[in-house]
């Protein structure tokens, strides 16, 4: 939460892990989602949530969408772990997709350090989903205003390995397989 407190935001934690259970505290969520201003921000994990490791099932982002929807609440995705969850890299983005399908507009900061290997080069992107050009416009326009002073050279050894991992479907085929040989040994 540096970042947030960095920019000037307040923040306010809502039930994510239930202690006794080990498990989502799926209705304190909603609880606390229902009553949350309208036009919130809200942080959520795509999938293995850090740092509980605990994600919600379908039908329970399906759950989550639909409060959020009713309460005009506007997701912001934190992508780390894609393909850690379930070994495979597809299934791990259901919830983004859950939201893609309600017609949100959100952002999702992705990150490819743990799941392409890249520590210490600084590759991510961020994805910024709108319902209309006129709002994508809007949106670039002030993008650009943020990152030019930020930088305007960023590293790219990292991204021009993702790129040509995920230009070549030879490639993106063998990432894809390296989680479930790697971290879902039977």
């Amino acid at each position: 939460m540096a970042i947030v407190k960095e920019a000037g935001l307040n923040y306010i934690e809502y039930p994510y892990f239930d202690p006794k259970t080990k498990g989502l505290a799926y209705e304190e969520m909603i609880k606390s989602l229902s009553l949350a201003r309208p036009h919130s921000i809200v942080l959520l994990h795509v999938c293995a949530h850090n740092p509980t490791g605990v994600d919600p099932t379908e039908e329970q982002w399906r759950g989550i969408a639909k409060i959020m929807k009713e309460r005009s609440l506007f997701p912001f995705f934190d992508s780390a772990y894609q393909g850690y969850a379930s070994g495979d890299v597809e299934k791990d983005v259901k919830s983004v997709r859950i939201f893609i399908e309600e017609g949100f507009q959100f952002m999702i900061a992705q990150s490819f350090a743990k799941n392409f290997g890249l520590y210490g080069e600084r590759i991510g992107a961020l994805h910024i989903v709108c319902t209309s050009k006129d709002v994508k416009e809007k949106v670039m326009s002030q993008i650009k205003l943020t990152i030019r002073p930020m930088y305007s050279n960023p590293p790219l050894h990292g991204a021009r390995i993702v790129a040509r991992i995920l230009g070549n479907p030879t490639y993106t085929a063998q990432w894809k397989v390296s989680f479930k040989i790697n971290y879902f040994k039977k």
